[in-house]
């Protein structure tokens, strides 16, 4: 999943907002959306350094045994932490971080655009309607999705990418980004470049949404606990930790289908091999693999959403009070 950090001035509580914490000096201050967006945009990438090794398993988990009956295809992968030794062993170290640079230009374009969709939003007074806030973060996280889709595509395709002998989902062989992108172009079009759009739009909508509906409820119960101190970075991150269970058993679902439809080959026109859109795709995953094939990737998604979030919001509060802290110089 994509950053999911609340965009601009607010995080999500319940169905309205409260301003994220900041000293009394910066609460005097203010930053502009497009500022804002920006910086939240770069806290995503941050965290997108620490989490793309998940991101790598995740991906290598939804591919093995496509369209394949349990039991009949080796399984190079058995579980988080053998696929992490896995991948090592096949693609060095460096083989973790496969596919960052496009997970980057991805985090960058879908987060600069939810915010600044976000942003607009709470100006014209949509987030305080009623579930307006989940409206419009589902609306930006759509929008987002639309606009990083390229990138996304890219990114899935270098990350199934690895040695034969432990090789899941078909390999698309790319030297690099900027060749991954040449070589879709010329053989596919621009449209070529928005192929699995159709998967990614809901997957991000859906995520959204549901983080935005239970992440400050999430902090807040863990604050009546009183597990931890108040003022504890703990309580973001257990809350982050709790908030994402509802986040990946609602979007794993969907990110199965968006990384299918992402690495699948394509015939001379450009059209799917495997699968005619999100809901063939559905329907022949469920079909020949079972329904638990769409929470393929469930842990690593998982592992990786709550710290990302809690990442992604550390890095953005830090780099808003450095922020503050230069206007008011």
């Amino acid at each position: 999943m994509s950053c999911q950090v609340v965009p601009v001035n607010s995080w999500a509580s319940g169905g309205h907002t409260m301003e994220p914490p900041r000293s009394h000096a910066a609460a005097m201050l203010s930053i502009s959306p497009p500022v804002d967006f920006v910086l939240g945009a770069t806290a995503c990438c941050m965290a997108c350094i620490f989490t793309n090794p998940l991101e790598v398993v995740k991906t290598r988990l939804q591919l093995q045994g496509e369209l394949r009956s349990r039991g009949t295809y080796p399984r190079h992968y058995r579980g988080v932490l053998h696929a992490m030794v896995a991948v090592s062993r096949a693609d060095g170290l460096r083989g973790l971080q496969k596919g960052l640079t496009a997970g980057l230009l991805y985090q960058g374009l879908m987060n600069g655009v939810r915010f600044f969709f976000y942003s607009h939003a709470e100006d014209i007074g949509l987030t305080q309607q009623p579930g307006g806030t989940i409206v419009a973060g589902a609306g930006a996280g759509a929008l987002g999705a639309f606009v990083g889709s390229p990138a996304y595509l890219v990114k899935t395709q270098l990350q199934a990418q690895t040695l034969a002998a432990i090789a899941v989902g078909h390999q698309h062989n790319h030297q690099s980004v900027s060749s991954a992108f040449e070589t879709i172009y010329k053989k596919q079009g621009l449209l070529g470049l928005w192929r699995g759009v159709n998967g990614a739009v809901p997957r991000v909508m859906v995520g959204s949404a549901v983080q935005l509906a239970t992440f400050a409820s999430a902090k807040e119960l863990v604050r009546k606990q009183k597990w931890f101190k108040e003022d504890s970075w703990m309580v973001a991150l257990a809350g982050g930790m709790i908030s994402s269970v509802a986040v990946a058993v609602a979007m794993t679902p969907f990110d199965v289908v968006s990384t299918r439809l992402y690495n699948q080959p394509v015939d001379e026109l450009g059209m799917g091999k495997h699968y005619r859109g999100f809901f063939d795709c559905v329907v022949q995953v469920t079909g020949k693999e079972g329904v638990l094939a769409l929470y393929k990737g469930l842990g690593p998604a998982y592992l990786r959403l709550g710290p990302h979030t809690i990442l992604s919001l550390l890095f953005w509060d830090e780099l808003r009070k450095f922020t503050y802290q230069l206007q008011g110089a």
